[in-house]
C-alpha cells in the first residue's frame, strides 16, 4: 500500500509561522521527503487573515482543533520565536489526548546536516542552517536562516538560535536558551537554561540560568 502524505499543520500564524510555511512548501517541491507533506493550515488564536489568504492558506482554529482532527492522524510543528512561549504552547498540546497528534522535525531542503545528528521532536532548520558532526538538538528548538551549530555541540530543548547565530564545537545550550541574530559562542562555552544571548554579542565565558548577556565579549 502507498504511503499517504503526512497532514500538517503549523501552530503559530505570525511571521515565523509563515517563514515555516516556505519550508514545508520547499520541501513539498523538492521531493525530499516522502511520502510528501499535505498541509492543511496554521493552528492560532488568531492571525492576519489577509496575509495568510496571500499564501493561499487558512487559520484552521486554536490548539484545540488538533484533538478534534486526531481520528484522521495530524503532525505539527510549533513555529513560534520566544522560547518560553513555545514551551507554553507544547505543554498544551502535550495535555491533549494521547497520540492524538504528533510533533516531527521539519528541515528545510537547503539546510545541511552532518553525520550523526540527533533531532528531537517538533525540531525546525530553516534555510541555510547548518549542523556538523555529532550534534544532539533537543525538542522544539528552532535553527533560523543561516544558524549554524557545530560539531560535538549538545543542545536542550525550545533552544532558539536566530538568524545568523553561531555557535562553535563542544558547546552546551540548555534548555529555553536564546541566542539572537549574530550572537557568536565560542568553543567549549556552556550556557544555563533560559539565558539569553543579544543580538551580535560575542560569548567567551559560561553563562549562568536566566540571565541576558550582552556585548562585545558579553556581560551580564
Amino acid at each position: 500500500m502507498e504511503d499517504r502524505p503526512r497532514r500538517l499543520v503549523i501552530v503559530g500564524a505570525g511571521g515565523h509561522g509563515r517563514e515555516t510555511l516556505d519550508a514545508v512548501e520547499a520541501l513539498c517541491r523538492s521531493g525530499h521527503t516522502a511520502p510528501l507533506h499535505e498541509f492543511l493550515g496554521f493552528v492560532a488564536d488568531d492571525a492576519d487573515h489577509e496575509l495568510l489568504a496571500r499564501r493561499g492558506a487558512q487559520l484552521l482554529g486554536p490548539i484545540d482543533w488538533l484533538a478534534s482532527a486526531a481520528a484522521e492522524g495530524v503532525s505539527y510543528t510549533i513555529a513560534i520565536g520566544p522560547s518560553d512561549v513555545r514551551a507554553r504552547v507544547a505543554a498544551a498540546i502535550e495535555e491533549l489526548p494521547p497520540r492524538a497528534v504528533v510533533a516531527e522535525p521539519l528541515v528545510h531542503p537547503l539546510a545541511s546536516i552532518g553525520s550523526d545528528v540527533e533531532l528531537g521532536e517538533g525540531v525546525i532548520l530553516a534555510a541555510g542552517a547548518r549542523i556538523t558532526t555529532n550534534v544532539r538538538i533537543g525538542r522544539h528548538s528552532h535553527l533560523n536562516v543561516g544558524a549554524v551549530v557545530s560539531h560535538d555541540c549538545r543542545l536542550g530543548a525550545f533552544v532558539t538560535c536566530s538568524p545568523g547565530a553561531f555557535v562553535n564545537g563542544t558547546c552546551v545550550l540548555e534548555d529555553g536558551v536564546f541566542l539572537g541574530t549574530g550572537a557568536i559562542v565560542t568553543p567549549g562555552r556552556h550556557i544555563g537554561a533560559g539565558a539569553v544571548i543579544a543580538a551580535g554579542a560575542v560569548v567567551v565565558d559560561d553563562v549562568p540560568a536566566g540571565v541576558t548577556a550582552k556585548g562585545v565579549p558579553a556581560r551580564w
